[in-house]
Formats: C-alpha cells, sequence, structure tokens
C-alpha cells in the first residue's frame, strides 16, 4: 500500500505493519478481521472510519488521528491511546476487548463504550464527561484524577473509583456499583 490518501474503500483480512502504513490517511473507510498487531507507527489519520473484529494488540499509534472513528469486536489489548492526537480524538468502542489499555490525559467527553472488557485500562487525568460505560468489566481499570462527571456506570461492574480524589458529580450508579465508590473503606455491604 503505497497512497498517502484512501477514501470510501474496504479492507478485509488484511495484516499490516509500520511500513505499509507509514503516513497514510484514511477517510470514509471500513476494516473487517485485519491485523495491525504489528504497527509501530506514527502519523496515522483515520477519520469516519470502522473497524470490525480487528487486532490492534501492543501497537503503537504514536501521533495518529482517530475523529470519529468506531471499533466492534475489536482486539485492543496494551493500546497507549495517550500518545494519539488529542486534538482529534473522538472514538466509540463495542464488543471489544481493551483490556491495559492507556487513555491518560485525553479529553475523551461523550464516548461510549458498550460490552467492553477494560481490565486494568487507565483513565489517570482523563477526561470522560458524558460518556457511558453500558455492560462494561472494570476490573482493576484506574481512574486517579478523572473527570467522570455525568458518565452513566448503570450496568457496569468491578470498577473502584474514589470519590475523594475523581469528580463524579451527577454520575450514575446502580446500588450494586456503590461497592467500588466505597471500596477504599473497607465496609462490607450486602444487598437485602
Amino acid at each position: 500500500m503505497s497512497e498517502d490518501y484512501i477514501t470510501d474503500k474496504e479492507f478485509r483480512n488484511e495484516k499490516y505493519d509500520d511500513k505499509q502504513l507509514a503516513e497514510t490517511e484514511f477517510e470514509c473507510c471500513s476494516f473487517h478481521n485485519c491485523d495491525f498487531s504489528r504497527v509501530n507507527s506514527g502519523g496515522l489519520t483515520f477519520n469516519d472510519c470502522s473497524f470490525f473484529n480487528c487486532n490492534f494488540s501492543s501497537a503503537k499509534i504514536h501521533n495518529a488521528t482517530l475523529q470519529n472513528v468506531e471499533f466492534h469486536g475489536c482486539k485492543i489489548l496494551g493500546v497507549n491511546f495517550e500518545h494519539c492526537n488529542e486534538l482529534a480524538f473522538k472514538v466509540k468502542f463495542k464488543d471489544c476487548q481493551l483490556d491495559f489499555s492507556s487513555f491518560n490525559r485525553l479529553s475523551m467527553k461523550k464516548t461510549i463504550f458498550k460490552n467492553c472488557t477494560l481490565k486494568e485500562a487507565d483513565f489517570t487525568d482523563t477526561d470522560l464527561s458524558g460518556s457511558l460505560f453500558e455492560q462494561c468489566d472494570l476490573h482493576r481499570a484506574v481512574f486517579h484524577h478523572t473527570t467522570a462527571e455525568n458518565v452513566d456506570f448503570t450496568t457496569s461492574f468491578n470498577f473502584s473509583i474514589d470519590p475523594e480524589i475523581n469528580q463524579i458529580k451527577r454520575s450514575k450508579f446502580s446500588v450494586f456499583g456503590l461497592k467500588g465508590l466505597l471500596e477504599k473503606y473497607d465496609l462490607n455491604i450486602e444487598s437485602t
């Protein structure tokens, strides 16, 4: 792939490395069952693109632009999104594995996470205002100095969020999620 700008194209079952994708811009493209795990490249741009059942595990996407990008059923383990272009970062995740990924210091207002695993994901200093975590497993996810105001955690589970060091005003939690807000106090909370 030697083109610098690719638009309105569908890709299937491709395996990419950094040489194939260096400084490439994709617009309105879709990727199905593609493997990006060997990518160690900066300057990639994805505008209005969708990824279906793709593998991004351990991909290095420094200075990548992800603008209006949707991930469906993707494996995205250990990806440092914090190194992406933060001025043009707007993503949506559905049925994805995002374990061990990092979103440090990103503005992710109104981001949608549906049916995702985010085990040990890092949201330190991240702005998640107005986001939705629907049916997400947040086991050992890090929320430290996170802005999580107006976030819906109602159906998510296994989270631990300290209200004293995170901004969670007007966020929604289920009764079953209270344990995750009070965990540091080592209380024994039982449902009746």
